[in-house]
């Protein structure tokens, strides 16, 4: 994992937001383009992930009260805005961490290998995009949030030509008994190919094969999801073999695969029209 007792200089990365701009009433999803906005999107990262959902603070991250790490720096920042609250930092009400293949430097990994070996998505052929640290203010919470925050994903998508989406998502706590049914869901279910079926480092890794397959109740079990995690399988996503618990975000996480080829017709059809239009 990389050290966060620090926290690294803030910047924008090969900025180029102008094709990203999509609104609907007073929200606008785009890309950070200051500093201003990626330490308001930390900020709400810190109130969502360590106030509201009690993950704990390293550093100087509890002082400062924002969630921060050296990915932030070498990431494009996707935001929701809500225009209605201000301009600038204070209208972000929603935001995801993307990192594409391009940006990140030789030396470095994705975060997702500091829990999995990630050497098959490594080598699949062409573009591939890490997403992370998504949250939305407690108040947005809502479908036209959530629409625009993939509009945004898939405009992005579409610019850059990612190929392979992939990234943690997380089941709350850090007891996996409590989750049995989620994990085995997802296992029994929508575990990936065998091609992109990434495993869990073995020091680390959580069996998800917990409950017999008979004895899931499929609609139940779909239905217990987080909101993120169900959006991934909407889109033809997988999950890896394998979850880990992250006691520092006190969450449980899996692997969530997405080939972009796979997105399903109406979102496909619908968000390639958004972003010719831009």
């Amino acid at each position: 994992m990389i050290d966060t007792k620090e926290r690294p200089e803030v910047v924008t990365p090969n900025l180029d937001a102008a094709f990203l701009a999509i609104s609907s009433g007073t929200l606008e999803v785009r890309l950070a383009q200051d500093v201003e906005e990626i330490d308001a999107s930390q900020a709400l990262r810190y109130r969502v992930f360590y106030e509201e959902r009690s993950a704990r603070p390293i550093g100087d991250m509890g002082v400062l009260k924002r969630d921060f790490d050296a990915f932030d720096s070498i990431a494009d920042h996707l935001l929701v805005l809500d225009h209605g609250k201000g301009s600038g930092g204070k209208a972000v009400v929603g935001t995801y961490r993307l990192l594409r293949r391009s940006l990140l430097p030789s030396d470095r990994e994705f975060y997702t290998a500091g829990e999995y070996d990630i050497s098959k998505i490594l080598s699949y052929p062409g573009q591939i995009m890490e997403l992370g640290r998504s949250c939305v203010d407690l108040d947005h919470r809502n479908r036209p949030t959530m629409q625009l925050l993939w509009r945004g994903i898939a405009a992005y998508v579409f610019k850059h030509n990612i190929r392979l989406m992939f990234g943690c998502a997380s089941l709350p706590g850090t007891i996996p008994d409590a989750v049995s049914a989620d994990l085995s869901y997802l296992y029994h279910y929508h575990l990936a190919p065998d091609l992109l079926r990434v495993r869990a480092l073995d020091h680390l890794n959580v069996n998800m094969n917990r409950v017999p397959v008979d004895r899931i109740d499929n609609k139940r079990a779909l239905a217990r999801l987080p909101p993120l995690i169900k959006g991934y399988l909407r889109l033809g996503g997988f999950v890896g073999e394998g979850a880990v618990i992250d006691r520092q975000f006190n969450t449980i996480d899996v692997c969530v695969i997405v080939q972009t080829s796979a997105v399903t017709n109406k979102y496909y059809k619908h968000y390639e029209r958004e972003s010719h239009s831009l």
